[in-house]
């Protein structure tokens, strides 16, 4: 079930809210774990089982983690639960990649497996693993409650993809929150931000975007990949940010408080403040449960490069099974390593060197994103060949509509902080509270009336 669909929009959501604000405040974690296995099943009904398993699993061997009598025997359960929680994401994430990789190896024909990729499972494998770490390292209690730690793991306003939240972030929350019709109305309007980003921006610039990584390579023309590239770079930002807007107004319409999990990333002058501002929960996952376990930066210069390259092929692979994916981690994790030397992300520049910086950073971003959208490496090698090497450039294969035009330079416009900024000033005057409602209200009628007429309605991270 998408968020930005007909469905969720108008029956799910209206109906899980009328339940939860109808019941007492005692069972209305009840309501919403009811709620988010249903949103799961809906589209994973045969997976559900392996779900309960997996929470049930997680649970058990949180209560063993807290009861083991010595240290040795707390980390033997704390392997043992890793071992288990990553040997289901390999499973279904990797088995296939593993196989193909034999196969091309050693010549030999083992028949794929075909599995089905249980909807968000990195995302809540994620979560799990951050559970155990923080019960092992004694920052909270084991759940005794096994339905409290189910809500945790199949929350369903962030369960499918994000943001990524740590245990100890949110425990108090599950026991003790505010909820308020304030709450609700700002969650909507949070909500409806996302929406309008996910359908108004991201689904119609992914239809260009489409066609141009549709092409041959022949085909692709240096005008193409760039554009091509272009749109890709806001399809994805605005798919992703909006669902994370999305999940954010949706946590605060029950009263939870969500991390942030983008900060305007495309204004970044380094690829060390792009990560700063990008999926910000996947970055600080992997800071905190295994940058700094490695040592992070408290060793020598050498290891603290090493471990940053180590954390940018996990962060590859953990997008995908595919070399492509662990390419384009290591490309960003190149690009860190060479900051981190010369010390480029702690340097403050005069405003020239600042844009020149700038505009290095979005082209490493966007070649990056080729070999993110593109898992055939011969293929995403010859579509960077087009854009960098200028050769023979042609005309545009194809040719963006008026639309499209209009909507890149909206989401030019809305990847800067001038219409965050515009909005805090509207907040100030006397009418702009009203103004604002009334852009809401004007944003989900043009959103609605999208949805009905196309049915083109992906989500990016979906198949992470």
């Amino acid at each position: 079930m998408l968020f930005s669909s007909l469905l969720f929009l108008s029956i799910f959501l209206p109906a899980v809210l009328l339940v939860y604000y109808s019941v007492s405040p005692k069972s209305r974690n009840s309501v919403l774990l009811v709620a988010s296995l249903i949103f799961y099943g809906w589209g994973e009904p045969r997976l559900l089982a392996v779900m309960l398993l997996f929470i049930l699993a997680n649970y058990a061997t949180a209560l063993l983690v807290e009861s083991a009598g010595s240290p040795a025997g707390r980390r033997f359960f704390l392997i043992l639960g890793l071992l288990a929680d990553f040997s289901v994401l390999g499973y279904f994430k990797y088995a296939d990649f593993f196989i193909e990789n034999i196969n091309r190896m050693t010549g030999c024909s083992f028949e794929l497996l075909h599995i089905v990729l249980p909807l968000g499972i990195s995302f809540y494998t994620f979560q799990a693993v951050s559970y155990l770490i923080d019960v092992y390292r004694k920052e909270v209690c084991a759940e005794k409650n096994i339905a409290a730690l189910a809500l945790f793991i199949t929350f369903f306003p962030q369960l499918i993809a994000g943001p990524i939240i740590k245990y100890h972030e949110i425990a108090d929350q599950f026991k003790e929150r505010t909820e308020s019709l304030d709450g609700v109305y700002n969650g909507l309007s949070r909500f409806i931000l996302g929406l309008t980003k996910k359908v108004l921006i991201a689904n119609i610039v992914a239809d260009y975007a489409d066609q141009v990584y549709a092409l041959s390579a022949a085909d692709v023309s240096c005008p193409d990949a760039w554009l091509g590239a272009v749109a890709y770079a806001f399809q994805i930002y605005f798919d992703f940010s909006g669902y994370s807007d999305m999940a954010i107004g949706l946590g605060m319409m029950f009263g939870f408080r969500i991390p942030e999990n983008f900060n305007f990333p495309y204004i970044s002058k380094t690829i060390t403040e792009f990560w700063r501002r990008w999926h910000i929960s996947l970055s600080t996952w992997f800071r905190e449960y295994l940058y700094f376990p490695l040592g992070g930066s408290r060793c020598s210069r050498l290891r603290s490069c090493c471990n940053l390259l180590i954390v940018f092929a996990a962060t590859g692979i953990w997008h995908g099974a595919s070399w492509t994916f662990v390419i384009w981690g290591l490309w960003h994790g190149f690009f860190i390593v060479v900051e981190r030397i010369f010390d480029l992300h702690k340097k403050s520049f005069v405003w020239p060197v600042r844009i020149l910086m700038h505009v290095v950073t979005l082209l490493i971003v966007l070649i990056g994103w080729v070999f993110f959208r593109i898992d055939d490496l011969p293929a995403a090698l010859d579509f960077v060949r087009k854009m960098v090497l200028f050769r023979d450039p042609g005309e545009l294969t194809v040719v963006p509509s008026a639309l499209t035009l209009t909507v890149l330079a909206i989401a030019v416009l809305c990847s800067t902080e001038l219409v965050a900024k515009l909005r805090q000033l509207m907040l100030k005057w006397k009418y702009g509270q009203l103004i604002l409602r009334g852009m809401d209200v004007m944003f989900l009628v043009l959103v609605m009336l999208r949805l009905v007429a196309s049915s083109y309605n992906p989500f990016i991270y979906f198949r992470f």
